[in-house]
């Protein structure tokens, strides 16, 4: 059975290198500081944010919640991205997605400042990332180059198969690779003969959203699988984008749902705040990624 990657364990690591980097800002006068603005009260979005603002609270980041009733139109939604931009004492801003279906939801992210997008949604920092010269890495492709950087496998001229080409995961996560040396396959919904792409990957991620989508078969003796997904099944139960137990008896590492790469997400989440504080704490440029 292949050797189950610890997401929470390495998450742990990332959010102590965060804390350190908080010191060295703290002995500066800095606080670094994440605002969420968030449309409605949907229970799902509400339960991401108060694990945001935990995170951010437990290594010294400073982060708070806006509120905005689901009744609020575009335009009060965009003056206030407009004040937050113009606050000085906020390094990181995100609006948490999904948005009411009355709002323009590409109009609400580029209107974001590039300097703190912390999301890494804005087209600029999207550009830099295509560029190789990324400003911010976007979480969940990050945490995951991240996770597979943590196990003995070579990402230079290793074979990987991204499944889902999505804005927030897919796309992104292929161009970070990219910079790795990695020779990468997007694949989607219409790309021919899966199973057969899958099989000849060393590198497996699965970021559709089907439950149990990757099915043991599909993957090659000794591959490394991460596994993006999840999904609510029968009785409430989270499970992945690949069928755990079988995949797990083939692959040499594989994630977890729960406790693979969500909790790396939030990790990264809060390197790229603290790395928005720095960068627009000093005159020259920070490294972020």
């Amino acid at each position: 059975m292949g050797r189950v990657i610890d997401g929470k364990a390495l998450a742990a690591v990332v959010r102590e290198e965060v804390r350190g980097r908080v010191g060295e800002l703290a002995a500066r006068g800095v606080v670094p500081r994440l605002v969420v603005v968030m449309v409605g009260d949907d229970p799902g979005s509400l339960s991401y944010v108060r694990g945001k603002e935990k995170a951010c609270a437990a290594v010294g980041i400073a982060g708070e919640t806006v509120r905005l009733p689901a009744s609020a139109g575009e335009a009060e939604l965009l003056d206030t991205v407009d004040r937050l931009n113009s606050d000085h004492s906020v390094h990181g801003l995100l609006v948490q997605l999904p948005l009411p279906g009355q709002m323009d939801v590409e109009r609400v992210v580029n209107a974001i400042s590039p300097l703190k997008d912390v999301d890494c949604f804005h087209p600029e920092n999207l550009g830099r990332l295509f560029r190789g010269r990324p400003r911010f890495a976007p979480c969940t492709p990050a945490g995951i180059v991240r996770i597979l950087k943590s196990v003995p496998v070579k990402l230079e001229g290793a074979n990987v198969v991204v499944l889902g080409r999505s804005l927030i995961v897919g796309r992104p996560l292929a161009f970070l690779l990219l910079s790795e040396h990695a020779t990468v396959t997007v694949c989607h919904t219409r790309t021919r003969n899966l199973a057969e792409v899958v099989s000849r990957a060393d590198i497996v991620v699965a970021s559709v959203g089907k439950p149990r989508l990757v099915p043991a078969e599909w993957v090659r003796e000794g591959a490394v699988v991460v596994d993006v997904g999840v999904n609510a099944v029968e009785g409430g139960k989270l499970v992945g984008d690949v069928d755990f137990d079988s995949v797990s008896r083939k692959a040499s590492y594989i994630t977890p749902v729960p406790g693979g790469v969500g909790p790396m997400t939030v990790a990264m989440l809060l390197k790229n705040v603290v790395g928005a504080a720095e960068l627009q704490s000093s005159s020259g440029t920070a490294s972020i990624t």
